[in-house]
Parts: C-alpha cells; structure tokens; sequence
C-alpha cells in the first residue's frame, strides 16, 4: 500500500468514525428521553406568548436553527443573542414567554448572567444541557440532558457530537409540538411561500389548468379530421371528448393518432368516438398541482384533464404547465 492510499484509509476511517460517534449519541439521546421532555412539550403547548431560544458561540448557532424550525412548524419562536441581551433585547422577553436556552456545560457566563432577570419573569425557563449539575440545569424549570460520552472531535475538544445532539434534540422538541398542534403540510406551506416548497404546497390545479375557450374538447360524433383541427388550435396535444352535458367520455391524444393511422383509419370518414381513449386518468381541481404530477410519472402520461365528482369537464393540464408553474 503506497503512502497515498494509507493516508486515504486513516482519512476515510476518521470520517466513518465521526459519524458512527455522533450516530450512537444521538441513540443514546433516545433511550434517556423521559417525563422531563414531555413536561417540556407541554409547557411550550400551554405557551401564551413565543419560545425564545438563546445560547452562544457553537451552542447559539444551534439554538438559531432551533428556533427557525420551531417557527417553521407552528410554534412561535425566535432567536435571541444572550450578550445583546444583556444589553437591552432582554425586553423582547415578555411574560408568557418560554425561555429556551442551550449551553453544553450549562455554565456560559453570558447566559448564566441573564438567569436573575428570566426569574423575575414571569416565564418558563428549560435548559438543553450536557452537566445536569450544572448551574443553568439546577435554574431552570426544566432541563432537557442533552450530555453525550464524548466529543467527535479526534482531541475530544471542538464542539461536534455535542451540538449534533443538541441540534437532534431541538428536532424532536419541533416534531413532537408539530404533531400535538396537528400541524398540516398547507400549514407549513404558508411558512414558506417564497421557495418551490411553498409552490408545490399551495398551487392548486384549478389554479393552472387550461378552461373555457382555451379547453380543448370535442364531441364524440366529430370527424377525427376536426378532432385533430381542435388539437392544433388549443395546443395541448390532445383533445377531451364529452356529450352534451359535458360529461367526460375519453381522451383523444397524438398515440391514439398513431395507432389509428397504423390501422389506415380515414381522418375524413371515421369519428374521434371510435377511437378515443375511455376511463382516462382525471384529477379533482381542488387537488394540489404536485399530485397531478406524480400523477402523470406514475403513469407516464403528458396530459391529464381535470373533472368534479360527476365527471364533468372543467379544465386540463400538461406537465409543461407544471414545469411553467415551478412545481416541477
């Protein structure tokens, strides 16, 4: 083994030891959860006011990411530097409030230092620790034991499993509150309506289909010469079929084009009826524009018409349009 490839393996091996350290922690977080993280759930759930969360340097960078999920996922909260804190932004604290704060040795002076005035608060205060004895764990009402055997970190040092397990730990608080508050993915989708998630969440196919004039639909008794004329001027590629009520009897795409061209059928003489496609895929214009498109990948399909509970034509979508829309 050259001197390369050695070092390739110590390097690999130190990577895979990493993770499996931060791994077993995180199940060992697990098996210690208790009555005190329920007390926790449930005192954030009877919350009149937010969650702020605070810690600092490495723990803070945590609690930011704790508290951007909390707000995601219903529960009010933001983020609170605790030396600014110290010098004025206490008064966003109001009472009502729960306090979450996160240091691994429960003994950083910037929060330890804020812990007179939280007390003479009239708020909740939980403390994500790694030294149950410590002074923020003994302060709090609550302290969640977020202590892990050791550091990832080769020298056991830089703050690496700890914050894994701190930040693990702020995920199954958000998780468990989002389930409790039956927090639904149209909930969250009003959190984010600037990103793709906010798209596929909140854009309806009634919101994009094509209807009215620009639908395209025939008879069943029309000419397939006409039926075709129909799917050129609308440009979807296809045509529904539907009888005078407006009731969906099939489709009529460029594949049934082809198979009745394969069998020599006269566009002049033979009528779309004979050769449509019946029962097509359909979807509700209430239904959210993501499912028409795993809709149409499930059944590798490029159109799909769109119809109420009693089959009635209302509008038709391609997956172009969803492309269009951005939920693609």
């Amino acid at each position: 083994m050259t001197d390369f490839d050695s070092l390739a393996q110590h390097r690999l091996h130190l990577a895979q030891e990493v993770l499996h350290t931060e791994a077993d922690a995180i199940r060992v977080l697990a098996q210690r959860l208790d009555h005190t993280f329920l007390a926790a759930i449930e005192a954030i759930l009877q919350c009149q006011g937010r969650v702020i969360v605070t810690g600092m340097g490495k723990s803070g960078h945590i609690a930011r990411k704790i508290a951007a999920t909390l707000a995601s996922t219903g529960t009010p909260a933001f983020f609170i530097h605790p030396a600014e804190a110290a010098h004025g932004d206490l008064g966003m604290i109001t009472d009502g409030d729960v306090v979450l704060a996160l240091s691994n040795s429960g003994e950083s002076e910037e929060i330890v230092a804020l812990l007179p005035s939280l007390c003479r608060k009239n708020i909740t205060l939980l403390a994500m620790t790694g030294r149950p004895q410590s002074t923020l764990a003994k302060e709090a009402d609550y302290h969640l034991n977020a202590a892990v055997d050791r550091e990832a970190c080769p020298h056991n040092l830089a703050p690496t499993t700890s914050t894994t397990a701190a930040l693990a730990f702020g995920d199954a608080l958000a998780m468990v509150l989002l389930d409790a508050r039956g927090f639904q993915p149209e909930d969250f989708a009003l959190s984010h309506p600037g990103g793709s998630l906010g798209r596929r969440l909140l854009v309806h196919v009634s919101d994009i289909m094509h209807q009215g004039d620009a639908l395209p639909v025939v008879a069943p008794d029309t000419l397939l010469r006409d039926a075709l004329m129909e799917i050129s001027r609308k440009g979807l590629g296809m045509t529904a079929v539907a009888d005078q009520h407006g009731t969906l009897l099939g489709v009529f795409t460029d594949g049934d084009l082809r198979r009745a061209l394969d069998h020599h059928a006269d566009v002049h003489a033979t009528l779309v009826g004979e050769l449509m496609t019946t029962r097509p895929r359909t979807i509700a214009p209430h239904r959210l524009a993501a499912e028409a498109v795993q809709l149409m990948q499930t059944h590798k399909i490029f159109s799909l018409l769109v119809c109420d509970e009693q089959q009635r034509l209302l509008g038709a979508l391609t997956m172009h349009d969803l492309l269009r829309a951005g939920i693609v």
